[in-house]
């Protein structure tokens, strides 16, 4: 018991510096998350978690649909983030790994010779000889968790797992979003295209009607030749968004991980449905739903977890240090035959043993030193709540302005829709009179040009409403494989 009460007494003598110099360091502010009760923007129609977690299938876009599970299983993106989970649960599991007992088998086996350079010798016990000696030892090492630092040690690898999760399922978030925006941008090009080809057929038109007229008398050679001038423009244009088109199929191709596949595997229809009705949702959700949210949070976890262990890093460590071992010896000896007989033979010696320690480190000197270096933790922590506030912030803003912008899409695209149909009835009454005499070739122009400018503008507002739609889903943490409960070990 001596060395024990020894221990004993380092501790107690230890205890009140490291008390002191724990009670001398901060602790961490709860961070502010209060979120309004709800957004500014429009209410919308209620929308189920499952559908927020595939919303692209509210799009109802069979080639879509295709795209995003090939991105998922193909895309170079997609394979990277998988490696980068495999790889962090490796090193949670080693962090677990090296909070349990340490030690390890060890074993020696060793033959000794040795002679005698004396001549002859009187002693009753052999001098030299041939030794055998084999030993097995297994020594153990185990931390007592007296002050919880393998239980923060625990949690803030588990912290830090779930950090790196959230941040890989952010990057499948934004995968799926980049994958229908660049589709949606491929179909505005295709829809762009055709308008530029029906433009040429139409100036075309125009410019064969002006020569009919120009021919019999009914009208200047420069109309014919000014609607001419029209058709070409409209021509290179054409030309220009085929070659736009292609590069946008070969940029989506590559991001779903079918790089090499032909271009025109990827059907880009030359119109755009209008989008999703506008999705109802709480501000709180986001606190649960967005990953760069949870990942935010899963941070401040590990670095308090952190923190504490700097604050725990000032108390003594007790180890309890078990062993057993097995000894086997066969050395020269000499056997006694009664009465009086010595004859020399091979004893061999076979032991079995076992011990226990308790070790115990209090690190006296280096408290300041620990001290400054848990201050600096703690301000670490401090800029770690101030991240996860700011997250929270910009998440909110990012989520209303985007459910704003969607219902503005919708009032926007009624009022265009009307416009365009109303700037083709203007266009074709023009080109009639026209067409009579009833009116000059700069009266048809001018309103082919305001029918195509309200056309093109329309076009643009819808594809744009069905990018941010893309958006909206994506700030409302929509996206990625969603489950309430918290990552195992953190």
């Amino acid at each position: 018991m001596g060395p024990l009460r020894s221990l004993q007494r380092l501790a107690l003598a230890a205890a009140p510096c490291a008390f002191a110099a724990a009670c001398a360091l901060g602790a961490h502010r709860t961070p502010d998350v209060r979120l309004p009760a709800a957004y500014e923007a429009p209410p919308g129609a209620p929308l189920k978690e499952a559908a927020l977690d595939r919303w692209w299938l509210l799009f109802a876009d069979p080639e879509l649909n295709a795209l995003e599970d090939q991105a998922f299983r193909l895309a170079p993106d997609a394979k990277t983030a998988a490696a980068r989970l495999l790889e962090a649960r490796a090193t949670w599991e080693s962090e677990v790994a090296s909070l349990l007992p340490t030690g390890g088998l060890s074993g020696k086996v060793n033959r000794e010779s040795a002679a005698n350079l004396a001549g002859q010798s009187n002693q009753l016990f052999p001098i030299g000889g041939v030794t055998d000696t084999e030993t097995l030892n297994f020594n153990v090492s185990w931390e007592l968790d007296l002050f919880g630092r393998l239980r923060t040690q625990y949690k803030t690898a588990g912290a830090n797992f779930a950090a790196t999760r959230f941040d890989i399922e952010g990057e499948r978030a934004s995968l799926a979003a980049s994958v229908a925006d660049d589709y949606f941008q491929a179909r505005g090009l295709a829809i762009q295209l055709d308008d530029a080809n029906t433009n040429d057929a139409i100036a075309h038109e125009l410019a064969d009607l002006a020569l009919r007229k120009a021919s019999l008398g009914l009208g200047a050679a420069s109309d014919a030749d000014r609607a001419e001038a029209d058709a070409e423009v409209a021509r290179a244009q054409a030309v220009d968004l085929a070659a736009q088109l292609q590069a946008a199929k070969r940029s989506l191709l590559i991001l779903v991980g079918r790089g090499i596949d032909p271009t025109s595997s990827v059907a880009a229809a030359a119109w755009a449905p209008d989008p999703p009705a506008l999705p109802a949702a709480l501000p709180g959700e986001l606190l649960t739903r967005r990953p760069d949210v949870r990942e935010a949070q899963a941070k401040l976890t590990a670095e308090i977890g952190t923190q504490r262990l700097q604050h725990l890093a000032v108390f003594p460590t007790f180890t309890i240090q078990p062993g057993l071992g097995l000894s086997r010896t066969t050395a020269p000896g000499v056997a006694f035959i009664p009465p009086a007989t010595l004859i020399p033979q091979q004893q061999t010696t076979s032991l079995g043993f076992w011990s226990l320690g308790l070790a115990a480190t209090q690190p006296i000197l280096d408290i300041p030193r620990l001290m400054a270096t848990a201050r600096a933790e703690d301000a670490r922590t401090e800029e770690a709540v101030i991240a996860y506030e700011k997250t929270v912030q910009t998440a909110y803003g990012e989520a209303e302005n985007d459910l704003a912008g969607m219902a503005a899409d919708k009032r926007r695209l009624a009022i265009l829709t009307d416009a365009e149909a109303r700037a083709h009835r203007a266009y074709v009454a023009a080109r009639e009179r026209y067409a009579r005499g009833l009116d000059d070739l700069t009266s048809a122009l001018t309103a082919e040009e305001a029918w195509r400018n309200t056309r093109s503008t329309l076009t643009g507002a819808r594809v744009a409403a069905l990018r941010r739609a893309v958006q909206t889903y994506k700030a409302l943490g929509g996206g990625w494989a969603y489950t309430a409960p918290e990552t195992r070990g953190s």
